[in-house]
């Protein structure tokens, strides 16, 4: 059932994909369709990714975080998205658990992934995720997280780390499960201010 359609993509990607996301067969199939037809090279650049990621944001510059997601889901480190970590790229940010998706959030902080993160990545990451920010929503935030800065400052404290130190995976996750402002500040969501 649905072999003729699923030929489209091959059986390893597909089993893989079932076992790693949530996702059905029809599902991946329709979403390898449609990748299919969006990007017929099979690959997304940086650029691609950028204006379909800018799409989310339309009144805020999501350029930077962008790029900084595009790093976090090109696995491979080729320069461009192929369908599977598309697919996963999908699924970490929209259905993935809660750890899967903090691992991922750790990638993404990792700007220079070294395993570790340290408080001039957290500056850079929250620098770009303020810019996701409309100006007007900016104004209304808490006076402690009214700039990328403020903001770095606020989630480093949550690792009580110092300001040389770094931060594991596992302090990472924790830090962030265990503090719902930290959890807040790691990502901005437009449905929720």
């Amino acid at each position: 059932m649905g072999n003729a359609k699923s030929s489209a993509v091959s059986k390893e990607i597909l089993e893989d994909l079932k076992l790693s996301t949530k996702f059905t067969e029809t599902e991946i199939t329709q979403w390898y369709e449609s990748f299919q037809k969006s990007c017929p090279t099979g690959r997304i650049t940086p650029k691609e990714f950028e204006v379909i990621y800018s799409r989310f944001f339309p009144e805020s510059n999501a350029q930077t975080y962008a790029q900084h997601v595009f790093r976090s889901f090109d696995t491979n480190d080729d320069g461009t998205l192929d369908f599977k970590e598309y697919i996963i790229a999908l699924h970490l940010t929209s259905t993935g658990k809660t750890t899967r998706k903090l691992e991922w959030a750790f990638s993404l902080f990792d700007v220079d992934k070294n395993g570790y993160i340290t408080k001039s990545e957290v500056t850079e990451i929250c620098s770009a995720i303020f810019k996701l920010i409309p100006k007007d929503k900016q104004a209304e935030l808490p006076n402690d997280e009214n700039t990328p800065e403020k903001r770095a400052n606020k989630l480093w404290t949550f690792f009580e780390k110092e300001e040389n130190e770094r931060v594991a995976e596992g302090e990472f996750i924790k830090g962030v499960m265990d503090n719902e402002d930290a959890l807040r500040l790691i990502q901005y969501d437009p449905a929720n201010k």
